[in-house]
């Protein structure tokens, strides 16, 4: 039986797939559902799996040597997460990957995407998309912190997000803006009163 929401999404990721590769990927793509609080994958981890989010929120996060989860980066609806440092560098995960709400992702293996862009070099450009778009939000985040004061950081990150800073909890804003949620909350409260 044909799954045609694994369709739907393969065909979005990839318009210029050849009718042989679609259905390899097809075969080895698997549509998953996970429960708020799941992990998708842990630190340590070695699986070389691309999600593509369909519906949801997916947190990344290390721990440091405190005990402490400190989150690194969110993904949610129609973003591709992996882990870069499998991806990347063929080597363990550094961060866990958890859901913050329900989630529905299309599960496909690194390594069978590898050789269908392989065998389609037309796909290589976006494969390197993928790989620029790593390294910008690696480098614009760097910026911010070098450039920006925490006020100025969490109204860009708003602006380019709108909506979900509804959805997450403040902690994990704070963690990404490199804050403590009390001076989150200050900024706050400080924009509210300047824009009255």
């Amino acid at each position: 039986m044909i799954d045609f929401e694994k369709v739907k999404v393969i065909y979005k990721l990839g318009r210029k797939l050849n009718l042989s590769d679609v259905q390899v990927l097809l075969q080895s793509a698997i549509m998953k559902s996970f429960p708020s609080g799941e992990f998708l994958l842990k630190e340590g981890g070695i699986k070389k799996e691309v999600f593509f989010i369909r519906k949801g929120l997916v947190r990344a996060f290390k721990i440091n040597d405190k005990g402490d989860e400190i989150t690194t980066f969110i993904k949610w609806e129609n973003q591709i997460l992996a882990s870069p440092d499998i991806i990347l560098f063929n080597e363990p995960s550094q961060l866990y990957f958890k859901t913050i709400e329900p989630t529905d992702v299309l599960s496909m293996d690194y390594d069978v995407i590898q050789t269908i862009i392989s065998n389609n070099p037309k796909l290589e450009a976006n494969r390197k998309f993928i790989l620029q778009n790593i390294l910008k939000e690696a480098i614009l985040r760097i910026n911010s912190f070098i450039l920006y004061s925490p006020e100025e950081r969490y109204l860009k990150y708003i602006e380019a997000n709108p909506g979900i800073v509804h959805r997450v909890p403040d902690k994990y804003i704070a963690n990404i803006l490199g804050i403590t949620p009390v001076s989150l909350s200050r900024i706050r409260k400080r924009i509210a009163t300047t824009r009255k």
